[in-house]
């Protein structure tokens, strides 16, 4: 049996990720002092911005997203910005425009909330298709043109999207291709009735204090970087190349009955770009937990939101009331794991 443990050179990568490890520890100790709860999220959030991916995030409003974000940032030196989302929102309002100067006749770039970060895009599914395609392709490029001249984002540069359930009035369904550009896909629930009452007594009679930072932009890059450098077996890389083609009924790697059930409840299964996902999601799993390795269960406990937004469910999973998220488990659980 092939170790999933990496070679002893790689020891002194594995002394970086404790290094790193115990300041994300101390992180989330501190944003813990502000929210309360929301520990796996959190955790997701993290994973997203190593593996410099970003995030979908659905949930009710009210459930304290931009105040988590907000103080994400503060821990960790980064410039933050919140843009509301709203149906008369245009491009410009995003990304920035030219203004033109009559005194000299020239034109001069006012640059907008993009160029931060972290951008909390509150609300993205009530704007129209042509705000949240500008907002995506900043995501996906990096950078933002006004005019002639392109300029880069800020680094590192991440993205945090909320939306509303798309059966709430004034919504609009985000397109599947522009869904699949977010690497993680969370859903928040409520919290649960010790947590509200903690909720309660801190927010109206304690008043916490906002946290202290505990990186800066510079060792979060760094970090990034070390996340590329983090090992990763041979057995592992096949289970997720497994696990990502066993979404697709058309490319099928296996006539195992189990799976065969599972997808043919799907139309459609996940693009490269998931694989990709699921392999970088792993690796900060894995630095979270002090390890410069990646284990089954580091996929395992990924690939719920790496997958869910990607996958099509066909009609008759809708009519037999199942959910991307019990067809993504029910495939794991027939993927033999190494």
């Amino acid at each position: 049996m092939t170790s999933l443990a990496p070679p002893p050179a790689y020891q002194q990568i594995q002394e970086h990720v404790d290094g790193y490890a115990h300041a994300f520890d101390r992180l989330r100790q501190a944003v813990g002092q502000v929210i309360v709860g929301q520990h796996d999220l959190v955790r997701k959030m993290l994973i997203a911005l190593l593996a410099k991916g970003h995030v979908l995030l659905e949930g009710m409003p009210g459930l304290a997203k931009t105040l988590t974000v907000q103080t994400l940032a503060q821990t960790l030196s980064l410039d933050f910005s919140r843009i509301q989302f709203t149906p008369d929102l245009l491009p410009a309002d995003l990304i920035g425009t030219q203004i033109y100067h009559p005194k000299d006749q020239t034109f001069y770039p006012k640059t907008g909330p993009v160029f931060a970060n972290i951008v909390l895009a509150d609300e993205i599914n009530r704007a129209p298709a042509k705000v949240q395609s500008a907002l995506l392709e900043a995501m996906q490029e990096k950078q933002v043109t006004l005019g002639d001249t392109t300029y880069s984002l800020p680094r590192p540069f991440w993205v945090m999207a909320t939306q509303n359930p798309v059966d709430q009035e004034g919504t609009y369904v985000l397109p599947e291709a522009q869904v699949d550009r977010f690497m993680l896909k969370i859903n928040l629930d409520y919290p649960s009735r010790e947590e509200e009452r903690m909720i309660m007594d801190r927010m109206i009679e304690a008043n916490p204090n906002p946290p202290q930072a505990v990186f800066t932009a510079e060792q979060i890059q760094a970090a990034q970087n070390l996340l590329r450098q983090m090992y990763v077996a041979d057995p592992i890389k096949d289970y997720i190349v497994d696990i990502i083609r066993a979404t697709r009924p058309q490319t099928s790697m296996t006539s195992s009955d189990n799976l065969r059930q599972v997808q043919s409840y799907i139309d459609f299964g996940v693009s490269p770009r998931a694989t990709l996902s699921l392999n970088l999601a792993a690796r900060a799993q894995a630095l979270l937990e002090h390890r410069c390795y990646v284990i089954p269960d580091d996929i395992k406990s990924v690939a719920l939101d790496i997958l869910r937004h990607r996958i099509t469910l066909s009609y008759r999973a809708e009519a037999d009331g199942l959910t991307a998220d019990t067809l993504i488990q029910r495939l794991l659980a027939a993927v033999p794991a190494p």
